[in-house]
């Protein structure tokens, strides 16, 4: 009864987010610096995907991919940003216990459908490189559908581990040395056995990141021998420059991750990772759009061709 009825008075119901630093004048850079971030990567991707439905000839399996990219990095961003900006807007980084392991759940979701996205995205450029006759046959309608639904399974994935650390005790201290919640650093405030929470997480992160990597990375090195087999310069270089822009992507993204959830977690290596994860999280949203449209023909021409339907009808409404 004693022990029940300390627990009851000393149990964390609201968890304080550190961010990046204190300071009136720190918060003000960093909050104008998010949400220019923010708002850059919303409409980029927003743009994304209204240009390739409006556009009949990117209604193909890869722009197909993107879209689901987009909407993917939409809501990732989306589940941090809008979170941070009110803390740096309003002063209070507390956030309620279950806000924190909801934030959780659905970032760990996002991240792990996006590992797998990438990971279909990577097959579906060897198919085009590799394989191009037997293309169309190969990645057709209904295997768009079977692949991006099972990269959406990745949100599955996180619903044990969320559980797990929702259920430790959190008696003490209630800072988190992050600026979203995640597992390490609230696994790290636990008072609670957390042998189990650790191995799942490192059992969910190896089933969540692995397997795709390595299919990425063998796409990849299938392409790579492909290519080198073309006799031009210029056929290679045409071959190169249809996969270039995910093959960014997927750098930027497993570098991150990787960096951050294979290090070894000490308290020394808090700050680096914190900065590591900005890119997954936060940059790598911001840099797709600027990368698949920037460097991808097909996007400039029919943003091109849009815009001068836009101005067509302009002009008649004018008339």
């Amino acid at each position: 009864m004693a022990e029940e009825e300390w627990k009851n008075k000393t149990v964390v119901t609201q968890f304080i987010l550190l961010g990046f630093g204190n300071g009136p004048e720190l918060d003000s850079l960093l909050f104008l610096m998010f949400l220019s971030i923010y708002v850059v990567t919303i409409t980029g991707n927003i743009f994304i995907i209204v240009l390739t439905v409006a556009s009949r000839h990117l209604h193909t399996p890869m722009y197909f991919f993107l879209d689901n990219l987009a909407c993917l990095e939409t809501c990732y961003s989306s589940i941090i940003l809008p979170r941070l900006l009110l803390s740096y807007l309003s002063g209070d980084r507390s956030i309620s216990a279950n806000g924190c392991f909801t934030q959780y759940y659905f970032f760990g979701c996002l991240a792990a459908a996006e590992c797998y996205l990438l990971a279909v995205m990577s097959y579906d450029r060897y198919l085009v490189v590799c394989k191009p006759l037997h293309y169309p046959s190969h990645m057709n309608r209904k295997l768009c559908l079977q692949l991006s639904a099972a990269s959406i399974s990745g949100f599955l994935s996180n619903s044990t581990l969320t559980f797990l650390i929702s259920n430790l005790d959190f008696c003490g201290p209630n800072e988190i040395e992050h600026f979203f919640c995640d597992s390490f650093p609230m696994i790290k405030l636990s008072y609670s056995d957390t042998h189990m929470a650790g191995l799942v997480t490192s059992v969910v992160a190896g089933v969540c990141s692995l397997p795709p990597f390595l299919l990425t990375f063998s796409s990849y090195l299938y392409i790579i021998a492909t290519v080198m087999r073309i006799p031009p310069v210029t056929g290679r270089k045409k071959a190169f420059s249809t996969c270039s822009s995910h093959l960014t992507v997927v750098i930027l993204f497993y570098w991150s991750i990787l960096t951050v959830y294979v290090l070894p977690h000490r308290n020394t290596q808090t700050s680096p990772n914190k900065v590591f994860s900005v890119f997954h999280t936060i940059l790598t949203p911001l840099f797709n759009p600027l990368i698949y449209s920037l460097r991808n023909k097909e996007v400039k021409e029919a943003l091109q061709k849009q815009t001068r339907k836009l101005m067509a009808f302009r002009g008649s409404l004018s008339v």
